[in-house]
């Protein structure tokens, strides 16, 4: 979340940097109000708690002296005093309150660098890679929907059967291509991350500290008898592994990555493509992310950014890199690299990972820390980024690399993974 002082020291610089997002500051004018009431009562309180300890000091002080009426004088200005700060540490509490819920729904402010604009309409297309609409044939442009039925590849009708619709069900090479490429992924950043395996069901906090609660609570599942929430990507349990810690500064960058299943009820999904895999509830992704110092976190940002870049090159994909405009940033994000793919069968940009750096937004909310090398404490800033998100990847792979008789190529990168398989045939 945002640092609360910054609504006392540059009010006019948060208003502007949610006015870029084009949204409302009213909200932030009432927030930096109860900032100013919450630091009124919070001194008056500690100053009330001050004299009620020199009363206390001075009850003694009487009754040792024998001068029982001055100490009973004193002990009841005391208890007056104590029941007024007392009054006020409950108001205080109350303001913090408040302006903590309008911190939790306020976004992040875009970076000085991200570009202005309204919407996706205004993000700029920055580099496209390997990508010639003339050279795919006929037999490419077939929606992986069909080619994973006629290949027996891609069950959707018996998916839905177990789950409803959205929750996609592959079978026989097209299981191992999921996990061929969630291991090429993996294999891809093993030089520098560590690979963790979180839990699939995290607690509130946890979904807190990256921003995914309260603002999108209609779009994650719940278990409410235990009060846990299915991930709706493995950021979510490694920007808390090191919640409520300190780290060393001359540890950072801290880097981790993680392979594991990931559930969205894309609540906002009415009106929109959902056909095939291009939007579904439940799905796997390997995540790649970094704790950095303000120093560290340009360059990992972009090293970041090369490593989701990485695997799309590597399976013969066309791509784009988009820098997303301040109006269509998550918000959490600072400054956001969508990578979208080419769908030659749908003739679709597929996005299919965002690489973000979110400031010290989701570590102030985390509570992850690090210790300065010049002295004192500060938040780290996090990135992170999907090395590999299946589905679209996925789709995109069955699609571009279809032969002319019908069968599925598999790329070199992931033939070592498919038990000697070079071909995925009816």
């Amino acid at each position: 979340m945002l640092e609360p002082r910054r609504l006392r020291t540059e009010l006019d610089v948060v208003k502007a940097g949610l006015a870029r997002r084009g949204l409302d500051t009213s909200d932030i004018d009432r927030a930096a109000a109860l900032e100013s009431r919450h630091r009124a009562v919070t001194t008056e309180a500690n100053e009330l708690r001050a004299a009620v300890r020199s009363l206390s000091a001075e009850v003694g002080k009487a009754r040792k002296a024998g001068e029982d009426a001055d100490a009973q004088a004193k002990a009841a200005e005391s208890r007056a005093l104590g029941e007024q700060e007392k009054a006020l540490s409950v108001e205080a509490d109350a303001v913090a309150d408040q302006l903590r819920q309008i911190l939790l729904v306020t976004p992040n402010l875009p970076a000085d660098d991200c570009p202005e604009g309204a919407g996706a309409e205004d993000n700029i297309v920055i580099r496209v890679e390997g990508f010639d609409a003339e050279a795919y044939g006929s037999h490419q442009r077939v929606p992986h929907w069909e080619i994973g039925a006629a290949l027996g590849i891609l069950d959707l009708e018996r998916g839905a059967k177990l789950s409803g619709s959205m929750f996609p069900m592959y079978r026989g090479a097209g299981a191992g291509l999921v996990r061929a490429l969630c291991q090429l992924a993996l294999d891809l950043n093993a030089d520098a991350f560590e690979e963790v395996r979180p839990p699939t069901l995290v607690r509130t906090e946890t979904m807190v500290s990256t921003g995914h609660l309260p603002k999108f609570v209609d779009d994650a599942y719940h278990l409410e008898r235990d009060d846990l929430w299915a991930i709706p990507t493995a950021e979510v349990p490694l920007t808390s592994l090191g919640r409520d810690e300190l780290f060393e500064e001359s540890a950072l960058p801290v880097r981790l990555m993680a392979h594991t299943s990931c559930f969205r009820r894309e609540a906002g999904s009415a009106g929109r493509d959902t056909r095939g895999l291009l939007r579904v509830h439940e799905f796997d992704k390997v995540e790649i992310l970094a704790y950095a110092s303000p120093a560290q976190a340009a360059e990992t940002h972009a090293d970041l950014l090369r490593r989701a870049e990485a695997p799309l090159a590597a399976l013969g994909l066309a791509y784009r890199v988009v820098d997303l405009c301040a109006g269509d940033l998550g918000a959490s994000s600072a400054r956001t690299f969508d990578l979208e793919v080419y769908s030659p069968g749908c003739d679709l940009w597929l996005e299919v990972s965002s690489v973000s750096w979110f400031a010290d937004y989701q570590a102030r909310r985390a509570n992850v820390r690090y210790r300065r090398s010049e002295g004192g404490t500060a938040p780290v800033h996090t990135l992170n980024g999907s090395a590999l998100a299946v589905p679209r990847v996925w789709a995109a792979v069955v699609e571009t690399h279809r032969q002319q008789d019908g069968s599925v190529l598999i790329p070199e990168v992931l033939q070592p993974y498919m038990r000697g398989a070079i071909v995925i045939g009816p």
